[in-house]
Formats: C-alpha cells, structure tokens, sequence
C-alpha cells in the first residue's frame, strides 16, 4: 500500500476496525475482561503465586465462622476477654468476617443477653462495644465485693505480702524463689485487693517488680517502711547464712 492510499484510507469514512475486537466477542466485553483481571487483590495474586501445597488454610473457616450462631459466639468470646471496647471493624478483621455479619451477631448477642436477663449487657460506647454488670445487679455485686475484702488472707497470701513488703520492689520469680512455691496467683490477689502495686520492671530480665502500697501501711498501722518490725531477732543464727541465700540484712 503506498502513501497516497494509506491517506486516503484514513481520510474515508469507512469505521476502523478495533484490533482487539475477535471473533463474536464485542470490543466492551474484551475491556470489561481486562478490568476484572486487573482488579484482583494482592492477597489473591500472592495465593495465585503459591505453590498448591503452601497456599495458607483460613483456620477460622474451619471454626464454622460463617454460621451465624458460631460467629455469635466467637463474638461474645471475644468481648468476654477484652478489657476495652472492641469496634465492629476490628471484630470484622480479627474474625475475617463481613462487618454486616459481625454488626448482625452483636445484634443477636445483646438481644440474647437482654431476653434471658442475664446478668451482663452489651452497651456500644467509644466507638466499640464492651460487657458490662447489668444495672440491675450491680448491687449484688458491690455487696459480693465488700464481703469479699472483709475476709481473711489466707497464710499463703500473708507470707507473700511479707516477701513483698521488705524485699520490694521485688518480681514474682524472686518471691516464688524465696517462698519455694509459685506465687502467681497470691499476688493477683494482694493486687486486686490493693495491697501491692507494680512499680516497674527489672532492668535485667524484664519482670515486674512489685511493692506494698499506701493501703498496706494504712492496714498494718503504720505510717512508713522503716517502722517495719526487725526480722532479725526471729531468724536465729542468720549471721551464718551467705548472701546466696537470698537475706540482706541490712534490709531488716
């Protein structure tokens, strides 16, 4: 074809032919194709590019997520071990679920709740949701509480405040250490009840130190550490114990 007829094929009103346009399939169906292949999430593209035995099984699939009473229930397992609001967002990524589903199960949780009269709520607050006493008993539960610190600390828990009170700031391994027993549990008691506090962590291993607070004092009588009663006169024959033993005595 010469120059002269390349012109006049251009100037003519004759439609040109669309290369992309094949056999029956329009030219919009070939663009509308192209579109969606070029729409493909990057979490596809890296499943497409695993091999078959290495692409990632969703573990929650196999909890029965998309079952609306399974999904409700991993919901209010969730909202029962948060000690903050939990957002409809946050819910929907932690359980790869569609907000719509996880807004439907909140739904279905604190009208379950409300139905039964059970003695939690589901309130919406802070942009999130959270398990809360019911209103209605919260007067069991104060009155469950005040009896509760009014009793007892057992033996255990009393040696553990003592370990605390003229070790401190002492961590929970050196405590277990000087006791012989583990102490995890005493020492969340003597927290809940507000005797000790932690004040830091160790420099060397990362622990929380732990040491007696302002109610401590306020229940033994005194008004400072160093009016703590002198352990030496009741360990006889400390003088011969070494350092390794765990006993500085000029802390007592």
């Amino acid at each position: 074809m010469t120059v002269d007829e390349v012109v006049e094929k251009l100037e003519s009103d004759e439609p040109t032919v669309d290369l992309r346009s094949t056999g029956d399939l329009p030219v919009d169906e070939l663009a509308a194709d192209e579109l969606a292949a070029e729409q493909l999430t990057a979490d596809e593209r890296a499943a497409e590019e695993l091999p078959p035995d290495e692409v990632p099984v969703d573990e929650l699939v196999a909890l029965g997520l998309d079952q609306p009473d399974a999904l409700r229930a991993a919901v209010e397992a969730v909202l029962f071990v948060s000690d903050t609001a939990v957002s409809v967002t946050d819910l929907a990524i932690g359980l790869r679920r569609p907000a719509g589903e996880v807004q439907a199960a909140l739904a279905a949780l604190a009208a379950d709740l409300d139905d039964r009269r059970a003695g939690i709520e589901l309130r919406e607050l802070a942009g999130g949701y959270r398990m809360y006493t019911r209103t209605d008993v919260a007067p069991a539960v104060e009155l469950f509480l005040r009896d509760a610190q009014r009793t007892r600390l057992s033996t255990a828990a009393l040696e553990t405040l003592a370990v605390i009170a003229y070790r401190q700031p002492v961590t929970r391994s050196r405590i277990a250490a000087i006791r012989g027993v583990a102490v995890d549990a005493v020492v969340r008691t003597l927290l809940s009840r507000g005797l000790v506090t932690e004040v830091g962590v160790d420099r060397d291993t990362g622990a929380g130190l732990y040491a007696t607070t302002d109610l401590f004092l306020e229940k033994i009588g005194v008004t400072g550490l160093d009016q703590l009663p002198s352990l030496a006169p009741l360990l006889p024959g400390v003088e011969d114990l070494d350092a390794d033993d765990g006993l500085d005595l000029d802390a007592y």
